[in-house]
């Protein structure tokens, strides 16, 4: 807490001390301001402290990044903190104020109170977003808007107020800037904002944001390309409707081309394979009124199976796991996986890669792991194809 800050504290509670003993006449109920004046009885127990320099018991609430959950927590706080002979010798100095003077302490009190009164959460973004919508201000002030948002709509009522206020406009603006940074966290709010979120899912589709974020997925930054292809991801989770555009918008083209080029960053590989999956499961759920046609589409289920020999170990538990999810949807006929995409041959050979892994003691574990997920998706494939079929040893 700072010397201001904390000198301002110890004027409130002289102030604040001098006028509970003043008396029945001088003694001040404002609930609407949050201000109350002291009865006689604590009035006494104040008094007490001081004299005997008892110190003042705070509970883990009463400060909390400089702020008080009260007005009693930030005075017994001040108490805590003041100088006992002082604290009392300034409170009898202020006790033969006459009524004029003790009014205009008492404004005064108001007034420190005020300087002390942190914004809300709405008003802070209210804050940022003035500084969004403002095309004056510099990049840097531009960045710190947009990073104050990304805290401040993690809570789902902060996310619904966004759209109210005009933030989610403001910030889907910011998705053209030509500072790669700015598109980033921009990005990344909104999928913060809508993670989740049905209501704010509604907004992003109406203004259009889907198709934009789509695109800026191929980004040639690489932290512009994540944060992008995490807002579309919440922007479409449980959401049919979403889905549906996201495939109108050519988002399956996004995935396999990205799935089948080794050339991208492998954290956009891991987060593209882990939608799939996440789509896949969700059409399991929702059943017809999910299908999304580019599952059934020879060339994207052999990208899939073909991340099963990439040497991320992340990366091949992630194309299992969506390989499992696809595998069990009626849409697809188990002879598509072996004729098209070779599972059978795909997941021998990644057996055999594992054994090798697992060799080493700092990653045994975790290749064991997916040679369990492994030898699943295996057996759920066999059966497919054939009910009576003996799963390779």
């Amino acid at each position: 807490m700072g010397c201001a800050r904390l000198s301002l504290l110890m004027s409130i509670a002289i102030l604040i001390s001098a006028v509970t003993v003043l008396g029945n006449d001088a003694r001040v109920n404002k609930s609407t301001s949050g201000l109350f004046w002291s009865t006689v009885k604590e009035e006494s127990e104040f008094f007490r402290k001081v004299d005997s320099e008892e110190p003042v018991a705070l509970s883990e609430n009463d400060e909390l990044d400089g702020g008080f959950s009260s007005l009693d927590g930030m005075l017994q706080w001040a108490i805590g903190h003041s100088d006992p002979a002082k604290l009392k010798e300034s409170a009898q100095n202020v006790q033969r104020l006459s009524d004029d003077e003790l009014k205009k302490r008492q404004v005064e009190i108001q007034e420190l109170m005020e300087k002390l009164k942190m914004p809300s959460d709405a008003e802070l973004m209210k804050i940022a977003i003035d500084d969004l919508n403002n095309s004056s201000v510099v990049v840097e002030d531009r960045l710190r808007a947009l990073e104050e948002l990304l805290v401040l709509v993690e809570p789902i009522d902060n996310a619904n107020d966004l759209g109210k206020l005009g933030g989610l406009s403001a910030v889907a603006r910011q998705l053209d800037n030509v500072d790669p940074e700015v598109r980033k966290l921009a990005a990344w709010v909104l999928g913060k904002a809508t993670q989740n979120n049905p209501a704010v899912q509604q907004q992003v589709l109406e203004l259009g944001i889907l198709a934009k974020l789509i695109k800026m997925v191929k980004s040639d930054f690489t932290e512009e390309a994540t944060k992008a292809l995490y807002a579309v991801s919440a922007a479409i989770r449980n959401n049919v409707i979403a889905q549906q555009m996201f495939y109108a918008e050519a988002g399956d083209l996004m995935l396999k081309d990205i799935l089948s080029n080794s050339t991208f960053d492998i954290r956009l590989r891991r987060k593209c394979v882990f939608l799939v999956g996440d789509l896949a499961e969700a059409q399991l759920e929702d059943g017809p009124k999910a299908k999304l046609p580019f599952f059934s589409d020879r060339v994207f289920l052999k990208a899939v199976v073909d991340l099963t020999s990439s040497d991320d170990l992340e990366l091949q538990e992630k194309a299992l796991t969506a390989i499992k999810s696809l595998l069990q949807l009626r849409s697809i006929e188990a002879s598509i996986f072996r004729e098209a995409c070779a599972l059978d041959k795909a997941l021998e050979s990644m057996k055999l890669q594992l054994q090798q892994v697992m060799e080493d003691e700092n990653r045994q574990e975790y290749a064991e792991d997916v040679e369990i997920l492994r030898r699943e998706v295996e057996l759920i494939f066999f059966k497919n194809l054939d009910k009576g079929a003996q799963v390779p040893t």
